[in-house]
């Protein structure tokens, strides 16, 4: 059986996955959960930590954790956390992203995340008439144009409210790891990764989203570059909701492989909790799909695992996947026609060349 290899994408190891998924990881191992910083890990005593509550709330107020494990149902979902530059390394075979991490499919983990319900505890503060919007700062120290300042982003007030927006404070039964956010984080299960912030120390109550640069100069999409500044993302969208997407995981790129028949499996995840209604594989880059096995999904949150089979004779191929879900949306099939500036959300098709031997 193939051993998932850390595959690392920054000289200090801050961002980094494992792969490939193995068919019995539906629920990621935190060994094997993939990494995603914009600094280094933030060392914080969990005795004096506080969690600050403030903007437009009616009582704005301090958290202890205890205060929070205690004064507050505790729930747990399950949930996929897919980072917004999954499989740029396609972008990059057409040119160059200045600055961005050259993620592969590794960006994407599946884990049981356990805290509060962030709509719980906005009730226990109130929420003002205007508030609109709810900001979440980290505790890390980013510096960008000679500023220093904490990761940031900013979620729709209707979403914070959702009974699966978790502030959590274990991942698959264990207190945070501190890569993961100890002693607590956001997460945001639907929404792309980087809105899940870690290591959290405030959460405000705004009337339009976050002025953090995370929320305005990254994590934007944008299709035309300026020609000024070619990472300037400031006239794109703000992401928000991942779009349905599916990997291939085995075969491996550039696998040698027998003749006959093969197993083609794989994951796919839909939409704002969409379920995944198929998936179908080809052979010879969407020349004749078939149609693939989809395996039970964990809740709507989290990814579907499935798995078919071609019979193959020795030759070139370019396997091809890709899903539909429940609201009849499938995968563009040219990552020419997903391309933006910073090379975010890539959903087209997913291919994975291969050679077949008798």
């Amino acid at each position: 059986m193939t051993i998932p290899q850390r595959v690392i994408r920054d000289p200090e190891g801050l961002n980094a996955g494992s792969w490939p998924v193995l068919p019995q990881d539906f629920i990621t191992p935190v060994d094997r959960f993939f990494t995603r910083s914009h600094a280094a890990v933030p060392p914080i005593d969990a005795e004096t930590w506080r969690l600050e509550i403030g903007g437009l709330v009616e009582h704005p107020r301090s958290y202890s954790l205890a205060e929070l494990m205690s004064g507050f149902t505790r729930r747990t979902v399950a949930a996929t956390l897919v980072c917004a530059g999954l499989r740029r390394d396609e972008f990059l075979e057409l040119g160059p992203l200045p600055g961005e991490l050259p993620w592969g499919p590794e960006a994407a983990s599946a884990g049981e995340w356990t805290g509060v319900a962030l709509g719980d505890l906005l009730q226990a503060v109130g929420v003002k008439r205007d508030a609109r919007h709810v900001e979440l700062i980290g505790l890390d120290r980013v510096e960008r144009h000679g500023r220093q300042f904490g990761f940031g982003g900013s979620i729709d007030l209707a979403k914070a409210l959702s009974d699966e927006v978790l502030l959590a404070t274990h991942l698959n039964g264990a207190p945070l790891p501190p890569a993961h956010g100890f002693p607590l984080r956001a997460m945001v299960p639907g929404w792309i990764g980087a809105r899940s912030v870690k290591w959290l120390g405030g959460i405000n109550l705004l009337k339009d989203p976050t002025d953090n640069y995370f929320q305005t100069q990254a994590y934007r999409l944008q299709r035309q570059p300026n020609p000024r500044d070619p990472r300037d993302v400031s006239r794109g969208t703000a992401l928000a909701e991942i779009p349905v997407n599916s990997v291939i995981v085995r075969p491996e790129a550039n696998q040698l492989l027998p003749a006959g028949r093969t197993i083609v499996r794989g994951w796919a995840i839909g939409s704002a909790a969409r379920v995944i209604t198929r998936v179908e594989v080809a052979a010879q880059d969407g020349a004749e799909w078939v149609p693939a096995r989809i395996l039970p999904q964990e809740s709507a949150w989290t990814w579907a695992f499935w798995e078919a089979e071609l019979d193959l004779e020795a030759g070139q191929y370019t396997l091809c996947a890709r899903a539909t879900d429940s609201s009849g949306v499938t995968q563009p099939s040219d990552v020419r026609d997903t391309w933006n500036v910073k090379g975010y959300v890539n959903n087209a098709w997913h291919r994975v060349p291969v050679r077949v031997e008798r």
